[in-house]
């Protein structure tokens, strides 16, 4: 007798403060002390975490098998654990398909500042291929944001006023998907292309995705367009008021027509319906009174159930909200307000800003990181005691870093020589207050791992 196999989400229990189960430290850089996590993604089968780092490195999470609960291969796992880059890394995708046990599908995509977009073996960090998007100067663009669509035969990346789609299967130049008909037009979607998300349809004539722009957009518009892999460069709709830079976007994985946003210096994140009015939102998630709103990207996540949406804030909090909690099967009304939903639970998670949460895709278990860039000027040094050095002609091929503050010298006096008072430039470093990776157990009281 054959037994049919129905997999079930993971349970999240919100009724108290979830179980500290592992922390992961980061790999020492002396080159760079004060490292920290920007963010951090699961693997799409949700056996490794990969971090993108403030020391221009990809970098995995350092998380025992034991507790995601998956037997691995010891072949299979990486060979290396960090992949320095020469640049700043603006974001990183994986492949929808990756996983450890099959090498081929095994990969991401990074974009690296000035730099091609690189598809790299997730394994052991080598260059697979390269998406080369070229501007009107003919410099290297390095894209904002990046995604694969759902049939992940194509990568999609966005950058200022405009969106590049690759063709998995074709090597070669990308098909360029202009967002604005020109850069002194007011129409379209105007600025730096910042987040994309595709509706979680497999249906091949519901191709749908979303994109969101950092600029604000004249009043009464807005600065998240829809478009559809059929339609091409034509909106299918618009989306919000236009009136905050937008940081990140999701779709629910359950409900497909309901998006997410988040904005930059923005408290709150809000869910729009797509069958209704998209000009207002439905949903409008609120973090505890007293949190402070930054430039930083703070990263939300949606479990794969599609009823909780987490995301931490400035002082080191990690908020749950129910998504279910004002909604309902039926469109909402243009008039109605958005429905305001508070957290069904707030905990202390780190000493620093929260920069992401990830959610596992297999088991309750949630993924955070934390860190950011603080400046002491106090302690600063920024007039240290200046050195002096005689005028010659080796001056010249000095360090770009001495700044020369005046010449004094006996020239006058009639001796030919001067003297300058050079005083090295020195930056002010920021410090990380906390820079921890910790994982965090959901599940119900008397099911703790």
């Amino acid at each position: 007798m054959e037994v049919e196999y129905a997999w079930q989400p993971p349970v999240y229990g919100t009724t108290q403060p979830p179980k500290l189960v592992h922390q992961a430290d980061l790999k020492s850089d002396p080159g760079f002390p004060e490292n920290f996590a920007r963010s951090a993604k699961w693997c799409p089968d949700g056996s490794l975490a990969l971090a993108h780092c403030e020391n221009r490195a990809m970098q995995y999470l350092d998380l025992p098998p034991e507790l995601l609960d998956l037997t691995l291969v010891q072949a299979s796992t990486p060979a290396l654990r960090s992949f320095p880059q020469a640049a700043p890394v603006l974001d990183f995708a994986w492949y929808p398909r990756a996983t450890p046990r099959d090498p081929s599908s095994f990969c991401f995509v990074a974009s690296v500042k000035e730099t091609p977009v690189k598809l790299l073996d997730a394994s052991d960090g080598r260059l697979r291929a390269s998406y080369k998007i070229v501007d009107h100067r003919e410099r290297q663009v390095a894209p904002h944001s990046l995604a694969f669509n759902n049939s992940a035969s194509k990568l999609y990346c966005g950058f200022e006023d405009a969106i590049e789609i690759f063709d998995l299967n074709y090597p070669g130049a990308g098909t360029r998907l202009a967002t604005t008909p020109s850069r002194k037009s007011k129409d379209g979607l105007k600025g730096i292309v910042s987040a994309l998300a595709f509706c979680p349809s497999y249906d091949p004539s519901y191709s749908l995705y979303a994109a969101g722009s950092l600029s604000h957009s004249p009043q009464d518009s807005a600065n998240i367009v829809l478009l559809s892999e059929d339609t091409g460069d034509k909106p299918v709709g618009w989306v919000g008021d236009g009136t905050a830079s937008v940081t990140q976007l999701a779709f629910n994985p359950m409900k497909p027509h309901i998006l997410y946003a988040s904005f930059r210096r923005r408290d709150a994140i809000c869910s729009y319906d797509l069958r209704g009015d998209t000009g207002a939102p439905l949903q409008t998630f609120l973090r505890p009174a007293g949190s402070a709103v930054t430039n930083q990207r703070l990263r939300f996540d949606v479990d794969l159930s599609g009823r909780w949406l987490s995301v931490g804030d400035q002082q080191g909090s990690i908020c749950v909200f129910p998504l279910d909690e004002g909604t309902s099967d039926e469109p909402a009304a243009s008039e109605s307000a958005a429905y305001e939903v508070g957290p069904a639970l707030t905990y202390s998670a780190h000493q620093d800003a929260v920069g992401s949460v990830a959610f596992h895709p297999l088991r309750p278990l949630l993924l955070s990181v934390s860190g950011s860039r603080h400046f002491d000027l106090n302690k600063a040094s920024r007039h240290p005691s200046p050195s002096t050095a005689s005028s010659s002609s080796s001056d010249s091929g000095s360090d770009a870093g001495d700044e020369e503050r005046g010449e004094a010298g006996a020239g006058s006096q009639g001796e030919g020589t001067g003297r300058r008072v050079r005083v090295p430039r020195r930056r002010v470093q920021p410090v990380a207050r906390d820079a921890s990776c910790r994982l965090w157990d959901f599940s119900p009281a008397d099911k703790h791992l």
